[in-house]
């Protein structure tokens, strides 16, 4: 469809068409490289995903900090549209994993390691680091508030409906 595009603009303005294809190929020969790494790195992960069973003993209830590092270094490598992650996560709700893991997933997901040669090349390295950094930094924090806010919402859902009856 792009092409069809650049064909049209071309029609009617082929020096701007060409200066185009120029900066496009020459953003394309800089990213490729990191663009290769990301996507072995994805691969890699994409073949170790028939852990199921060990992921949920590292993500239950006592699951301690290898649980935490489990829910951000998977939201970091997962990759994909978010919706189709849900039924997924549902079931690993379902099977006991603690809801401050599945927030700190989602959170943690706000890291796109497809596009960080992309943010490098807009915003620069340091400011990629620390934007990132803090991602990871606040994923936790997010899970853990979310897990509080649930079983309190619980506890007065609980409580409130036995005062109903």
């Amino acid at each position: 469809m792009m092409l069809v595009v650049y064909v049209m603009i071309g029609l009617f303005d082929p020096i701007y068409t060409r200066q185009a294809l120029e900066a496009f190929g020459e953003m394309s020969k800089a990213l490729l490289p990191a663009l290769v790494v990301v996507y072995l790195l994805l691969c890699v992960f994409n073949l170790t995903q028939g852990m199921q069973k060990k992921l949920q003993t590292l993500t239950g209830k006592h699951s301690g900090v290898t649980g935490w590092g489990v829910a951000l270094l998977g939201g970091v490598l997962s990759h994909g549209p978010v919706y189709a992650w849900y039924p997924l996560l549902g079931q690993l709700r379902q099977q006991g994993v603690r809801p401050a893991l599945l927030a700190t997933f989602l959170y943690a997901r706000s890291i796109k390691l497809p596009w960080l040669p992309l943010m490098i090349h807009y915003f620069g390295l340091s400011y990629t680091v620390v934007f990132s950094f803090y991602i990871m930094l606040f994923s936790p924090v997010n899970g853990y508030l979310t897990e509080f806010l649930l079983a309190d919402k619980s506890a007065t859902s609980v409580s409130g409906g036995a005062a109903n009856e």
